[in-house]
């Protein structure tokens, strides 16, 4: 894929296809690997862990407090998304 480099201050950059974007669930403000070896750069977007709830519980210290009535709030953001 030719890509063309602009001139954005005092650098060049280039634009990223959208399929790649599309791929990888990327979003302005995200963060790619660059690799560069010799005349050749490459492109890596790193993986995101994926968290199991069992798991981060598993992890917390024993003792926390609870709050009261938690479990019958309504949802205020992606909770079930």
């Amino acid at each position: 894929m030719l890509q063309t480099l602009r001139k954005a201050g005092g650098s060049l950059v280039m634009t990223v296809p959208k399929v790649f974007i599309d791929q990888n669930g990327l979003a302005e403000g995200s963060q790619v690997e660059l690799h560069l070896q010799g005349r050749r750069m490459t492109v890596e977007a790193p993986t995101r862990p994926h968290y199991k709830l069992a798991d981060l519980m598993a992890e917390m210290p024993e003792g926390l407090p609870r709050v009261e009535g938690w479990d019958e709030m309504p949802s205020v953001g992606l909770e079930n998304g």
